[in-house]
């Protein structure tokens, strides 16, 4: 909370600049593609990491699919999350969010900028259209970014639940499936200190649909669980190794 404090002190004139400029870019759609809607929302990201101390380290980039259209399933720590994911993703993509956290300032002009899906969880219908809109647009060649442990507490690099229902976009869409692996994002807003954050990024091999077709949910999600789970300890043998080194320096 103290560094969302500090960001929102410091960065007032960034914001509103970046502010107007997303909310002119939604509001003039055709005029900007997709990639430079992406374009802009990354430069907005690189402010607030400016500003906010905060360092993204990423892995993987090389095993992202070739072609769009892929779900990236994340776990989940904090409000950074997807932010951080970005840092890392050069193409464009975009993110599933829950409707009511949506709507803050800020939030809301973001989502919009990078064309993300709000769901209501309090629907069941709602999320049923969500879940369909998620698979089509990655039919038509999005990149889209789902956390299915669907919240987050105080879980930090721990994993909670991955919710089953979370991956029937992928087989509604027969896309691949991104497992990506975060590390440490929790201490961006839930750690009371403006002290410099490292925080960790990795993208690990595509599943493809060929590998899943004849699984269900369930089990599909306790595959991509499990393969986070496995890099989420080297990623953490990556911060020790790191931390040793910065004491030797």
């Amino acid at each position: 909370m103290l560094r969302m404090i500090y960001l929102i002190g410091i960065s007032l004139p960034f914001i509103a600049f970046y502010l107007a400029k997303a909310i002119y870019y939604t509001r003039n759609e055709d005029k900007y593609t997709e990639e430079e809607r992406y374009s802009l929302a990354r430069r907005m990201i690189r402010r607030l990491n400016k500003n906010g101390r905060i360092q993204t380290i990423s892995y993987g980039q090389e095993r992202l699919p070739r072609e769009n259209g892929y779900i990236m399933y994340p776990n989940h720590q904090g409000k950074y999350d997807a932010l951080g994911i970005m840092t890392a993703h050069e193409r464009p993509c975009s993110v599933v969010i829950d409707d009511k956290a949506s709507h803050a300032l800020v939030t809301s002009q973001f989502i919009d900028l990078v064309r993300g899906i709000r769901m209501d969880k309090s629907d069941l219908r709602k999320q049923v259209k969500a879940i369909r809109e998620v698979a089509n647009e990655v039919k038509n060649g999005r990149n889209i970014i789902i956390f299915p442990e669907g919240g987050y507490t105080d879980n930090h690099n721990s994993l909670q639940e991955f919710l089953a229902g979370a991956f029937k976009c992928a087989q509604l869409s027969g896309s691949p499936i991104v497992p990506v692996a975060i590390y440490d994002t929790y201490k961006v807003f839930s750690v009371n200190s403006l002290r410099k954050v490292r925080t960790q990024v990795s993208f690990l091999e595509p599943i493809r649909y060929e590998e899943y077709k004849g699984m269900n949910t369930r089990a599909i999600a306790g595959l991509v669980k499990d393969r986070i789970a496995a890099e989420l300890v080297r990623l953490a043998e990556f911060e020790i190794e790191y931390a040793q080194k910065r004491r030797i320096i």
